[in-house]
């Protein structure tokens, strides 16, 4: 075998166990719909899943790039980790990837960004859902109401925009979540009280120029004035795609799914 068929033997090699790693296809297509309310999203069960026992569920939120009626996009970032072998036989979870329209945000957030690029986000501490997030709010109510959900492990994740809605999840649902991690994320720090006995892991670049690092360490400071149980890593390499060393936390999902309500 000369150079030229060996390198394109190792690259056609390459490509087939990353195709393998992430063979997105194991996770099912699904719209919920409930009145005026629709949300497409991904689902990925157990192996060997059955519906008499139960199981952990986490809704992982994707950000404001992945928005779409695709019901695709959402996938790019993390729907592989939750696809490795060792993943699954580890965790045995139900793991569901919605997807917010291309119309809509997950958060009911606004920002502003001045001449030179720099973004200036404002978080509201009350108000009606958005309509992406409305719809998530049902179709979250729908599967707890589902026998093999375990109601003791409900999780929450998400990152950039999916981060601001996971702490949008947590305040209007503060019963409900056993645990959540936010990745390049923020809230209003008024909002804090309102999810202070949820298990946090945060995780923000430092040289996030998207997203500032001071929306995560805030957060992180009001939770720990408070008592509450949250974990801050900070990366200080790392722009915006702080979610690449996020993932491979090793103590991420022993973390996660080690919390029970």
């Amino acid at each position: 075998m000369n150079k030229l068929q060996l390198t394109f033997s190792i690259i056609l090699l390459s490509y087939g166990l990353n195709s393998k790693a992430q063979d997105l296809t194991k996770y099912e297509r699904v719209t919920f719909i409930k009145g005026k309310d629709s949300i497409s999203y991904r689902v990925l069960f157990p192996e060997n899943f059955d519906r008499t026992k139960k199981y952990p569920i986490l809704f992982f939120l994707h950000g404001s790039g992945e928005r779409g009626n695709d019901n695709q996009s959402q996938l790019t970032h993390g729907g592989g980790l939750f696809l490795k072998e060792e993943v699954r036989k580890q965790f045995p979870a139900i793991i569901v990837f919605p997807q917010c329209s291309s119309d809509s945000f997950w958060s009911n957030v606004e920002f502003k960004q001045d001449a030179t690029g720099n973004r200036e986000f404002l978080f509201q501490e009350a108000g009606q859902p958005s309509k992406a997030m409305q719809a998530l709010l049902a179709m979250i109510d729908n599967f707890a109401k589902k026998p093999y959900v375990d109601k003791h492990q409900v999780y929450a994740a998400g990152l950039s925009m999916g981060g601001m809605g996971t702490y949008e999840l947590l305040r209007r649902k503060p019963k409900l979540f056993a645990a959540a991690f936010t990745i390049c994320g923020g809230d209003n720090v008024a909002n804090v009280q309102k999810y202070k006995n949820t298990p946090m892991w945060i995780f923000h670049g430092e040289k996030d120029d998207v997203v500032p690092v001071l929306y995560s360490t805030s957060i992180a400071d009001q939770l720990k004035v408070l008592g509450s149980p949250v974990k801050l890593t900070l990366y200080p390499n790392a722009n915006h795609n702080s979610w690449d060393s996020a993932f491979a936390e090793p103590e991420l999902l022993p973390w996660l799914f080690s919390k029970h309500k």
